[in-house]
């Protein structure tokens, strides 16, 4: 996706497993962000934002410091007012604007949010992963679709910003489960959504069932196409997908790490360079018939999109409708998720 002015500078604090009160079958935060699950100070957490600040390019933007990796709503009260604390005096200073952080829905309560009330909390991040009981029970995720439908009533009525998260591929999922969760989360009007992909990490229980042979996990083009689908359904509903597909880490990509699944560093790339190669073939189809010459116009900015990983869309146009020549033309004009052919 691209840069927008006002899409915030994110500052990334990881708090692995902590506040955790067990562990999901999917789950090693460790491996994902190569942290250990130690607590952090109050000294390394301002390093932490002084050295992330010092990234922040001169144009202006929201600066966001985010609390990602645990559950932060479950950490001890003392501790949640330590490092809200610590980061306020960034905001004091004016040289952040507000904090973040991602929880589990069963920890969001009037007692716990009472802890944070006077502190410049904006965002809160509900980690769903599926609206579905059986795939939430076959994940030992520990809570309830109804639990995060009562999370995100508590959060609207408090004013705060609602992400969430799904994953697909758990346990027991399939495309209309998904499906289904994404129509649950749309009708709880979250400001943005995430889309992770399920994959075997090692030291987690997903990797002892995968080498049982109790859990398979899905292929990489099998998710795309879901994440695709599931991408158009929620701008359909106009609910900004900020993120599909893991970060990606030095750690991540580490053969010990993921021992398999369907992660790739360009997955979300992915998605969007399958949407408009869907574009390009509806609108190709439509003119009945092919053409020696075509020529795509499409905003500077989704020239990669258009043309796919290795140029892949482009080779494929070219073999479906037989063109001998297709160029790909960068045209201001087009929204992003816009093209033109010209034949």
């Amino acid at each position: 996706m691209s840069l927008k002015k006002d899409t915030p500078f994110i500052i990334p604090i990881f708090l692995p497993n902590l506040g955790c009160p067990h562990q999901c079958a999917f789950c090693n935060q460790t491996s994902i962000t190569g942290v250990t699950s130690d607590t952090i100070s109050p000294e390394t957490l301002c390093l932490l934002i002084n050295e992330f600040l010092g990234y922040k390019k001169t144009q202006r933007r929201s600066v966001q410091v985010s609390f990602y990796g645990g559950n932060f709503l479950g950490l001890k009260k003392d501790y949640i007012r330590i490092l809200l604390d610590e980061t306020t005096k960034f905001v004091k200073n004016k040289k952040v604007d507000s904090i973040r952080f991602s929880t589990r829905p069963d920890t969001i309560s009037d007692k716990q949010l009472d802890i944070i009330k006077d502190y410049p909390v904006s965002t809160i991040e509900i980690g769903v992963q599926s609206m579905d009981n059986q795939v939430l029970a076959m994940a030992k995720r520990g809570h309830t679709a109804l639990d995060t439908e009562k999370a995100a009533a508590l959060l609207k009525e408090q004013n705060y910003d609602v992400g969430m998260q799904m994953m697909v591929g758990l346990p027991g999922d399939d495309e209309n489960k998904s499906l289904f969760t994404a129509q649950k989360i749309a009708s709880l009007s979250p400001n943005f959504v995430r889309i992770y992909p399920t994959v075997v990490l090692a030291q987690s229980r997903l990797a002892v069932w995968y080498r049982k042979g109790e859990y398979t996990p899905w292929s990489l083009s099998r998710c795309v196409s879901l994440a695709k689908n599931l991408y158009l359904f929620f701008k359909s509903k106009k609910i900004p997908v900020i993120r599909m597909g893991l970060q990606a880490s030095e750690d991540l990509v580490k053969d010990t790490t993921i021992l398999a699944g369907p992660y790739h560093p360009a997955f979300g790339h992915m998605v969007h360079s399958e949407i408009f190669m869907d574009m390009a073939v509806s609108i190709m189809e439509a003119k009945n018939g092919s053409c020696e010459k075509i020529t795509i116009n499409v905003h500077p900015r989704s020239i990669s999109k258009m043309r796919g990983l290795k140029n892949k869309n482009v080779e494929s146009l070219k073999k479906k409708f037989q063109i001998k020549s297709l160029e790909i033309i960068p045209d201001l004009s087009l929204a992003e998720d816009k093209l033109r052919v010209v034949s």
